[in-house]
């Protein structure tokens, strides 16, 4: 049953607004970035997350941006698509894939799904839960948008691999990302909860689902200095708080620093983690 939501907070307002305007103006950055950094075994997290819902007819994406991972999970074998993101440019791709002709995307928030109770088999979420305010409110969703024994999978960042190019690069930036000015820094982006396997259940329990089981995957962005640069500069919203001779900066201080991490073919490790959570609906 359909309830009448509160109102986002201001907090909420600024940061979807900052999240629509990131992504109408570079539509597609996601998964670009996806594909770049797959795991040791070539798949992507896109298809690490789908296998957690395999065998689901009916699937959502919350943030579903450029439709990529509603493709892979067509290809998985969901019969029935649809996807709920912010940008109108990210869902204006996705409408533009031949694979997601028949797909039902909205443009909207997940806290507030224009979908019937119990519409889906399987809810899925990559890189998205953890920027969103008011989880409470989009696990309630997603419990009452799936049927019983119905599955939510979310993939939620665990943080750079230690001793690392991406780790460096994030060492290097964030001195950069606490001196910008008030008038660049990014509103407060998710609920400022730490997305932990604990504190997942913590969120998913009172809506009704099971403890979450969990899994920690590397994705591997490495590669040479600059191809280094490229991927991390764009997978942190951060970037948008320096202005071009902050970006000059860092540059030059993390291709100056890097050298220390190559191989003997001037390449570097860069691993992030991705921790997959998932849980289901109790059959009543």
């Amino acid at each position: 049953m359909t309830t009448t939501p509160a109102s986002p907070s201001s907090t909420a307002v600024a940061a979807e607004a900052f999240l629509r305007k990131f992504h109408d103006n570079g539509p597609g950055q996601q998964s670009v970035g996806v594909q770049g950094a797959p795991l040791a075994d070539g798949r992507t997290g896109y298809q690490v997350l789908a296998a957690q819902v395999a065998g689901a007819r009916r699937v959502l994406d919350l943030g579903c941006a450029d439709g990529a991972l509603l493709e892979v999970l067509g290809a998985a074998g969901a019969e029935e698509l649809a996807g709920i993101d912010l940008s109108g440019q990210e869902l204006a791709l996705a409408h533009a894939r031949p694979a997601l002709r028949g797909a039902d995307l909205r443009q909207g928030r997940a806290q507030e799904l224009p979908f019937a109770d119990g519409s889906f088999d399987a809810v899925v979420s990559h890189m998205a839960l953890m920027l969103m305010h008011d989880v409470d409110r989009v696990a309630a969703e997603a419990a009452r948008v799936l049927v019983p024994g119905g599955r939510f999978a979310v993939a939620v960042g665990g943080g750079a691999v230690e001793g690392q190019a991406v780790r460096l690069f994030l060492e290097l930036a964030r001195p950069y990302f606490r001196a910008a000015p008030p008038e660049r820094s990014l509103p407060r982006l998710g609920s400022g909860r730490l997305l932990t396997r604990e504190t997942l259940d913590e969120l998913f329990g009172p809506a009704g689902f099971a403890p979450v089981s969990w899994e920690t995957v590397v994705l591997e962005m490495g590669g040479t200095p600059e191809e280094i640069w490229a991927a991390a500069t764009r997978s942190f919203y951060n970037m948008v708080e320096l202005d071009q001779e902050q970006t000059a900066s860092l540059r030059a201080e993390f291709l100056a620093a890097v050298p220390a991490l190559l191989d003997a073919d001037g390449r570097a490790a860069a691993g992030t983690r991705l921790n997959i959570a998932t849980t289901r609906l109790p059959v009543t």
